[in-house]
């Protein structure tokens, strides 16, 4: 009568162990970058085929439940970044007065506001100006006032431009310019 118990543990366990390797080599967790940066929830492998978060591409996600239907909403946003009236990307360490003109056409849904940052090679994010959008355009452009910045340190600052769905959705990241800040 003991053999047959441990014949069925054996056996249980060797289903089980069976099952979790193959669901393993089926769903692999996967490092995702997408230009360099590494995505904080990654991807799966499945059947050969990669899966990523549509959160992870940039963009408002939205999912409609009914449907059974994702909605990405990112536009196609170019950024120019102005010292007076002359067009620049690299700087020099220090304080400097500019401003940040977005292109933006695209946009297939109504947003409620914009707004443009800038991030230090730290990772601080300082806003440099975000503005409510009145009237509804599938395309238009956008204007920070000057401003002046002081990069403090040589590296690579990272201007963003960001929308906002509604007054209670957060602003989410859909383009960005770098700006490399060099030593004298």
């Amino acid at each position: 009568m003991k053999w047959k118990r441990v014949l069925l543990c054996v056996t249980v366990f060797s289903l089980l162990g069976g099952s979790l390797l193959f669901a393993d080599s089926v769903n692999e967790k996967i490092r995702v970058l997408i230009n360099g940066k590494e995505a904080a929830d990654g991807g799966y492998l499945i059947d050969g085929t990669t899966y990523v978060p549509v959160r992870e591409a940039g963009g408002i996600a939205r999912w409609d439940s009914n449907n059974k239907r994702v909605t990405v909403i990112k536009p196609n946003v170019h950024i120019f970044l102005f010292k007076g009236d002359t067009v620049f990307g690299n700087v020099n360490v220090g304080k400097l007065k500019f401003n940040v003109f977005s292109q933006v056409d695209s946009l297939t849904a109504d947003v409620a506001a914009v707004k443009v940052t800038i991030t230090n090679p730290n990772g601080q994010v300082k806003d440099i100006q975000s503005q409510e959008l009145t009237t509804q355009k599938d395309n238009f452009w956008f204007r920070t006032y000057d401003f002046t910045y002081d990069f403090n340190r040589a590296g690579k600052y990272q201007v963003g431009f960001h929308i906002k769905e509604n007054a209670n959705s957060n602003y989410v990241l859909v383009a960005e310019k770098i700006i490399t800040a060099l030593n004298d």
